[in-house]
Formats: structure tokens, C-alpha cells, sequence
């Protein structure tokens, strides 16, 4: 059964909220991996720089998963704005809503989803 129009504004206004959030982490944990080291040279143990490169690593990594779900966020809103939102990208069946309840920005049902990372599609 397709989404209601009072359903879709709701995942409307859910994704736009998390969309908000994670550009907002985004800038942080952006800003904690261009933050300059501040005390390099000969004064700083070997260990605190394996350990703040380590830090580095992880926001990085982080800051990668977030831009992520960022542009997954942003096509789920612009599949809304199409009107296509909660129809799978591959196989063009509705996806359930308990997995865009789940996952609101959920581009693709679990059958696709799983066929797309065994690398069947």
C-alpha cells in the first residue's frame, strides 16, 4: 500500500532533522581533522602523536560514514520532492515501511539491498 501524504511529511520532516544534524557533525568532525597539531617536535612523546594520529584516523573515518548517510539523506528527500519516495531504486517495488521507519532514508528494499552488496546487480 503506498505512503500516505500525511506519511511522507512525516519522513519529510524526520530526514530534514537529520539531515541538519549530521551537516552539523559533519563541520565537526571536519574541523577536529584539519585542527593543527599543537605541540610538535621534540617536546611530544612518541606515543601522544601515535595516539592523536589515531584520533585523526577516526574522525576521518567517521566524518567519511556521516557524508555518507548525508547524501543518502539528501536522495531520500529529493526521491519526496520527485514522488517516487518509498519506491525501490532497482526493482521499482514499494519498500515496507518498517524499514523506512527504520531507515528513513532507505533507497532500496532488503531483497535489492542484498543482491547490490553480494554484488549480484
Amino acid at each position: 500500500m503506498p505512503l500516505t501524504k500525511v506519511e511522507i511529511s512525516k519522513f519529510k520532516k524526520r530526514l530534514e532533522q537529520m539531515r541538519e544534524q549530521l551537516r552539523c557533525s559533519l563541520q565537526l568532525s571536519t574541523a577536529e581533522v584539519k585542527k593543527p597539531e599543537e605541540a610538535t617536535g621534540y617536546s611530544q612523546h612518541q606515543a601522544d602523536q601515535g595516539t592523536d594520529d589515531f584520533d585523526r584516523k577516526i574522525n576521518l573515518e567517521v566524518a567519511n560514514k556521516e557524508l555518507q548517510m548525508l547524501r543518502q539523506v539528501e536522495r531520500a528527500l529529493e526521491k519526496i520532492q520527485e514522488g517516487t519516495y518509498g519506491i525501490c531504486d532497482m526493482s521499482g517495488e514499494e519498500i515496507p515501511k518498517p524499514r523506512l521507519e527504520a531507515m528513513p532514508y532507505a533507497a532500496t528494499t532488503v531483497k535489492a539491498q542484498e543482491k547490490l552488496e553480494r554484488g549480484l546487480v
